[in-house]
């Protein structure tokens, strides 16, 4: 859930997040193994093979404008491009424009596209598709949640074929890399309504992988796009298995049906250190770029006094979570920036845990228990309301249990409900029937955060779904995309998470670690600051390593 092709990318399961700055960082195979042959002169690349993934929920639609969620977009991400990406060490290069200019003012961007790119149907791509890309995601019938960055532009101009120029009336810092948004194809698209089209369940992109099939609940598979303007992916397919259990994942990653998966921390210290899986599997292990969280649902009126979510948060127990369901691997989380990288802001109030005063802060809020039941009530009704969770997600299901367990010794009974991906997100997140959920967030490289926290963005399938509203958040907010200067930004950015915590709209619990675990016969795999699927499409198995083979 994010709000550009480069935030969707931190939110992909198997894109493992990173940042440069991270020192607490492990950027190396945790076991460090390959095959029995790994270090033979006959390892070289070749072209074959399948990985086959993991993944706890299936996608929704499969044009990026429409997709919210992350199993959408861990698909997507590999069959279309944006104008530009990030290399392995964080730096902004070009992906479909091979280069731009930007003026001494920062107004203005002239983009140089790529010649010779095709679409997957031999189409080529050209200037029409990026300025069809700009309108539909400005189109006010357009329900995405992603308009925010295109809304910037005050005009597009096509120069050419291949060069496009766009204007902005003032400074907007993210502009850039807000080009990193995925380009969808005119001629197959323009002139019809875009939540009818095809594509949402037939894609067509200029990636390195082109859509063959989709099963419902059960699987969705790609084959390699042979003319990719970047070169033929070294793996022929790529297939994503929709298991909704991760232990059940798991199960399947040791029958060897699987390639690839994200570890529980349970899985990671104890089910993986024997000598079958340090021969078969190399483990990865980095503090994510992404956070879990408590949101409330500041429309229920449980939670809109502030000194009531501050009450539970002081009353949640965060670094027992950190203890007991990750094992350790993981740090409280304080704020929507990650600890350890440059926007982060250290000083922010912090509400550690003490059960005795946060009773006394919700006697404060006029919450008691007037009754003698053992649950605290106001105006005759109890403090009582439901968490909701996606299901899957064990470590999400396990704090939720830790914090039922918490609220209870301050006199709030707390229910969890656990629900199937595409339902929680479509039924009860998108239509805001909720009254708390835990969920998690991946964030960009760019501090950018107005689609999750401006006042603006509380729509039907806009990212502000717990209907979060301050006017100094929005003004800072505002300000921290209005301005190139980093240490200006960073003033904003600090006062902003200031505030954040002193509102807790969520209560931040934890970052987790990032914990892949991938089969012993890819190789190519170069840890870096970006992560490690940055280079996913040179990737390979060795011949004689190879395990599937078919024709396309």
């Amino acid at each position: 859930m994010k709000s550009s092709r480069i935030f969707f990318t931190f939110l992909i399961a198997f894109l493992i997040f990173g940042c440069s700055d991270n020192k607490k960082s492990d950027m190396k195979p945790e076991n460090n193994v390959s095959s029995p042959k790994a270090n033979s002169q006959d390892m070289k690349p070749a072209y074959g093979d399948m990985m086959i993934r993991g993944s706890i929920g299936d996608a929704s639609v499969l044009l990026p404008v429409l997709a919210s969620d992350s199993a959408s977009s861990e698909i997507s991400s590999l069959i279309y491009n944006g104008l530009v990406k990030y290399d392995k060490d964080i730096n902004v290069v070009g992906e479909l424009a091979e280069r731009w200019e930007i003026s001494d003012d920062n107004l203005k961007i002239r983009f140089y596209l790529r010649k010779g790119v095709t679409w997957q149907d031999g189409t080529p791509f050209t200037s029409k598709d990026v300025e069809y890309t700009f309108k539909i995601h400005i189109d006010p019938k357009t329900p995405t949640a992603y308009a925010t960055d295109f809304l910037r532009v005050k005009e597009f101009r096509i120069l050419d074929e291949h060069t496009i120029e766009v204007i902005y009336d003032k400074p907007y810092a993210p502009a850039l890399t807000s080009w990193a948004h995925s380009i969808l194809p005119s001629h197959l698209l323009e002139g019809k309504e875009i939540t009818e089209s095809p594509l949402k369940r037939n894609p067509v992109g200029t990636g390195p992988y082109r859509f063959k099939e989709w099963k419902t609940g059960e699987k969705t598979l790609l084959d390699s796009y042979h003319n990719y303007f970047e070169g033929r992916p070294y793996i022929d397919q790529v297939l994503t298995r929709v298991i909704p259990d991760l232990a059940t994942m798991f199960l399947e990653l040791k029958a060897s049906r699987l390639d690839q998966m994200g570890l529980t921390p349970m899985q990671y210290e104890r089910q993986t250190n024997n000598d079958w899986f340090e021969r078969n599997f190399n483990k990865y292990k980095y503090l994510a770029l992404g956070y879990s969280y408590l949101g409330y649902n500041l429309q229920d009126w449980k939670f809109k006094d502030k000194k009531v979510r501050q009450a539970l948060t002081t009353a949640i127990n965060r670094e027992s979570i950190v203890q007991g369901v990750l094992l350790g691997l993981g740090e409280v989380a304080y704020t929507p920036y990650k600890p350890d990288t440059y926007w982060y802001n250290p000083n922010v109030r912090k509400f550690p845990y003490d059960p005795e005063k946060a009773k006394g802060m919700l006697e404060e809020a006029g919450w008691k228990d007037t009754d003698g039941d053992g649950i605290i009530d106001k105006d005759g009704k109890p403090f009582e309301f439901t968490i909701i969770t996606n299901h899957g997600n064990d470590m999400r299901k396990n704090a939720a249990t830790i914090i039922q367990k918490d609220l209870k010794k301050v006199g709030i009974e707390v229910k969890i409900r656990v629900i199937e991906w595409a339902a929680f997100i479509k039924n009860f997140i998108n239509k805001r029937k909720f009254e708390a959920c835990l969920l998690g967030w991946g964030i960009g490289i760019d501090p950018t955060q107005i689609d999750i926290w401006n006042s603006k963005k509380m729509g039907e399938s806009e990212l502000n779904f717990i209907s979060y509203q301050n006017p100094e958040v929005d003004r800072l907010l505002e300000l921290g995309v209005s301005t190139y200067n980093r240490e200006e930004r960073k003033k904003y950015y600090d006062e902003f998470q200031s505030i954040i915590a002193e509102d807790q709209p969520y209560t931040f619990l934890f970052v987790p670690y990032s914990l892949p675990i991938i089969s012993s016969r890819f190789h190519g795999i170069q840890p870096a600051p970006i992560g490690i699927s940055y280079n996913f499409t040179e990737w390979y198995v060795p011949k004689q390593l190879q395990k599937y083979t078919f024709q396309q």
